[in-house]
């Protein structure tokens, strides 16, 4: 017998998630040194972590202990934090765990997930890992939510519907209506607010309100911990109850876990970034509207969806690429001309758009 024939069906086909490449391997695919790479791709926080949490990783002293299976301090800070019963939350070796503990909870091989594309491509990843079957439902041409048609699809067999707020990539937010009219059919729904802290906006109060409401958030956009992989769920406590159950015992690492509690101590720090990222958010916003070739949209979150007017994404990805700027392209027909941009610091953007006004002088040469 072949022993590759013991692979779970569900598994044997998995199309491996695209994930960022390292700096080293982007760098060496490129043909540039590592220090010339400008990651706009990753959504991460350009301006990293403060010197006090560095200090406290570094003078940590009980590496060689198991961390708190149950991440009780951490679910108390965030508690204050989100004004959630510490008995609600969850916290997760990244969100991308908790996804996974809501399909062991919820989805058996064979059960469905309604998920309104395009969005963020874990949550249909995943499914395919755990054999479910996927109810995509396109999103309006603005990529709003289409309630009726995501309505109309739920049947019995869908057990989960994932709603990006701000979705990812195009950054618009779901209204809370539209949130309130799927959890009224009594399906699960989780509402993914990793980048909650740049839009400001939450259903988060609702978590008290109804017993299928989950909400996801993550330290790895905001407090530049995409390095440790920290996240977490608020969620009902039955459902919390049940996923502490079934959760690996020492999910979170005992680095993530000091590196949280010092980014508790240093929030004005913190709150200072988020605040300039959303004016560099703006500023980029209006000098991408200014190319002749590209379209932005309104974001709430911390990167901006542009539409490739001209000349295809394929092409601009590569042209910035050979200046060591990374973007974010995809392959799914819905986003064929569409790429994602981080925001950065100011003189990133300056350093983007200075490659990019070259781009947009060659195409109104070529256009005339």
């Amino acid at each position: 017998m072949d022993p590759r024939d013991l692979l779970r069906p569900s598994v044997a086909n998995v199309e491996r998630y695209r994930a960022i490449e390292p700096i080293e391997a982007a760098a060496a695919r490129r043909g540039i040194s590592p220090d010339r790479i400008l990651r706009l791709n990753a959504n991460e926080n350009p301006y990293g972590t403060p010197l006090r949490v560095q200090e406290a990783l570094a003078s940590f002293d009980q590496y060689h202990l198991y961390p708190d299976p149950e991440s009780r301090e951490i679910r108390a800070l965030l508690a204050g934090y989100t004004g959630m019963d510490a008995r609600r939350i969850i916290v997760g070796n990244g969100s991308d765990e908790i996804i996974d503990l809501l399909f062991w909870l919820f989805v058996a091989p064979g059960e469905s997930v309604m998920i309104p594309t395009p969005t963020f491509g874990m949550y249909e990843a995943r499914a395919a890992v755990f054999g479910a079957a996927v109810r995509a439902v396109p999103r309006r041409p603005d990529f709003s939510l289409d309630s009726d048609a995501m309505e109309a699809a739920l049947t019995p067999d869908v057990k989960l519907v994932f709603l990006a707020s701000p979705n990812n990539p195009s950054g618009n937010l779901c209204r809370e209506r539209e949130i309130v009219r799927l959890l009224r059919r009594g399906v699960i729904v989780v509402v993914d607010e990793a980048y909650f802290e740049f839009s400001g906006r939450t259903v988060a109060p609702l978590v008290g309100e109804f017993d299928n409401l989950v909400v996801l958030r993550t330290f790895s956009k905001w407090a530049g911990l995409a390095g440790l992989r920290v996240g977490y769920g608020l969620m009902p406590r039955w459902m919390a109850d049940e996923a502490r159950r079934i959760k690996q015992p020492y999910n979170v690492n005992v680095a993530a876990q000091v590196a949280v509690r010092a980014v508790f101590d240093e929030m004005a720090y913190f709150r200072s970034t988020i605040r300039r990222i959303r004016l560099e958010r703006l500023r980029m916003y209006r000098a991408l509207r200014k190319l002749n070739f590209l379209k932005p949209l309104e974001s709430k979150a911390n990167y901006l969806l542009v539409h490739v007017l001209h000349g295809g994404s394929a092409a601009l990805q590569d042209w910035l690429e050979e200046d060591g700027i990374f973007v974010r392209r995809y392959s799914s027909p819905d986003l064929a001309d569409y790429v994602r941009i981080s925001v950065g610091r100011p003189e990133d953007t300056d350093r983007l758009m200075r490659r990019l006004t070259v781009l947009a002088q060659r195409y109104a040469r070529e256009m005339s």
